[in-house]
């Protein structure tokens, strides 16, 4: 999902309903130490980061992912509340900042960043807990701090309006820091607790609350954080989420496995899937009167179009005029990187479609 930050306020607070909004009309910034997943600071040469439609571009584990160390060129460090936080910045023009859904990276927009850098300066960074952001041990995780981690980078690092792009709970994320906002495929909540008003999460709720008690068991929770982050078993699951198959390469497996080895990434992944949901988005759109974009993959088996999250983004256009909605067909949870060119086909005329600032200025 994509977002339109308006503002950035300096301390986290509900959405406004009434700020003017963004303008939209290229070179990596200098490479910088990046933290490696080992915990180790490294400087990495690389290749290109792909551009055009963002269709074509698997590539081989022998490559080692040219494009995925160009992306660790272009990232740096920023300090939050004492924790490190990862992040990427490349490009030139009114500035982008690209947020990941669950057990996601900077990474996981490799297929974005070169097409939106052409005439943004594009921001992605780590939420905490994940990628190469720290991941504290016994740190209780929230959709809210998330969301004034985004507030306080936009308020000490960028410095100026910004559109917000995210995706899964990213996009939670951005929607309670955020006035405006793009989403692609929004979460429900931090997890699936959260949508207890779908038959399926019904019938599947009581295995969710032994799920949740079985995690709380530290060698449980140990052995089955194991499992999940064998390259095989990723991989089925990602094939599960994804509807271009050919998109689930050796890249992404590593973009999720890789942080997934670090100290702190299971009390991480057990605090985000037996944690408080958060704000729902049923609660806070109502309150957003700037244009909205949202865009949905007809194939996610995680946040369905035809379940209650779906359904009640799919009614809004019909009942607030600020937002657009376009389904895009073939397409999972992750549209941004299973069919990017559908993403940037939609997304960019958006973005130009926005007021200019001077505009603004003298509206």
């Amino acid at each position: 999902m994509a977002l339109v930050l308006l503002r950035t306020p300096s301390s986290y607070s509900p959405p406004s309903t009434t700020t003017p909004l963004l303008p939209f009309t290229t070179a990596c910034r200098s490479p910088s130490r990046v933290p490696s997943s080992a915990g180790h600071w490294k400087r990495v040469r690389g290749l290109r980061i792909a551009s055009g439609s963002g269709r074509g571009l698997a590539l081989t584990h022998a490559d080692t992912s040219g494009d995925l160390k160009e992306i660790r060129d272009c990232c740096t460090v920023w300090k939050w509340k004492d924790f490190d936080v990862n992040y990427l910045v490349k490009g030139k023009g009114p500035p982008l900042l690209l947020v990941h859904g669950f057990g996601a990276s900077v990474g996981h927009w490799r297929r974005n960043i070169g097409v939106l850098s052409e005439c943004y300066t594009v921001y992605a960074l780590d939420l905490l807990g994940f990628g190469a952001s720290d991941k504290p041990p016994g740190f209780a995780y929230t959709m809210e701090g998330w969301a004034q981690l985004i507030l306080d980078f936009l308020d000490e690092v960028i410095k100026k309006p910004t559109v917000l792009v995210g995706n899964s709970v990213g996009s939670l994320a951005c929607v309670i820091a955020a006035s405006g906002l793009v989403l692609l495929n929004c979460a429900g909540g931090m997890n699936n607790k959260a949508v207890v008003d779908d038959w399926r999460i019904k019938l599947l709720l009581p295995l969710l609350w032994l799920f949740d008690f079985l995690l709380s068991q530290r060698v449980i929770a140990s052995a089955l954080f194991e499992r999940v982050k064998q390259r095989e078993n990723l991989k089925n699951i990602l094939l599960s989420v994804y509807g271009n198959k050919d998109a689930v390469d050796e890249d992404l497996i590593e973009i999720i496995k890789g942080p997934a080895d670090d100290k702190g990434a299971l009390d991480a992944f057990v605090s985000i899937v037996t944690g408080p949901p958060g704000p729902n988005p049923v609660s806070l759109m109502p309150k957003i009167s700037i244009p909205v974009l949202v865009l949905w993959g007809d194939r996610d088996p995680f946040t369905p179009i035809d379940g209650p999250v779906g359904k009640y983004f799919s009614s809004l256009p019909s009942n607030l005029p600020n937002i657009e909605l376009h389904v895009l067909p073939g397409v999972g949870h992750c549209p941004h990187d299973d069919r990017p060119d559908l993403v940037h086909e939609k997304l960019l005329p958006w973005l130009s479609s926005l007021p200019s600032m001077s505009e603004i200025s003298t509206g």
